[in-house]
C-alpha cells in the first residue's frame, strides 16, 4: 500500500432491496445530495442479485403432485465515499429513503 490509500477513510453504503427501480432512485438522490458537497464517490456498484427459490404445494392432500413456485429478488448495490467528514455522515441520518431500502452504513 501507498502513502495515499494509508491515510484515506472510507464509508461504505450497502443497500439492499426488493425492487431494483426502488433502489435506484434512492441511490441517485444520495448520489445526487453528496455530488453537491463535493464529496468522492466510488460507485454504485451493483452485486449479483440474491434469488431465492421456494415450491409450495397447492393443495395439502389431493393432487399432490400440482405445486406452485414463488422467487423472492434481492438487489444489492455498494457505494464508498472517500474521507467522509462528521457533516456527510449526519447527512445521511436526515435523508428520507422510501420504506422498501435498506441501507448498512460501515466504516472501512
Amino acid at each position: 500500500m501507498n502513502e495515499k490509500t494509508k491515510n484515506e477513510q472510507i464509508v461504505r453504503l450497502r443497500l439492499k432491496s426488493y425492487d431494483h427501480r426502488l433502489l435506484d432512485k434512492s441511490l441517485r438522490q444520495i448520489v445526487d445530495l453528496l455530488s453537491k458537497e463535493d464529496i468522492v464517490l466510488r460507485g454504485p456498484v451493483p452485486l449479483p442479485t440474491e434469488i431465492k427459490r421456494y415450491t409450495v404445494n397447492r393443495s395439502p392432500f389431493i393432487y399432490k403432485k400440482s405445486m406452485e413456485q414463488f422467487e423472492l429478488r434481492v438487489h444489492k448495490r455498494i457505494l464508498d465515499i472517500l474521507n467522509p467528514s462528521q457533516r456527510i455522515i449526519d447527512l445521511f441520518n436526515s435523508i428520507d429513503l422510501p420504506a422498501g431500502v435498506e441501507v448498512e452504513i460501515k466504516l472501512v
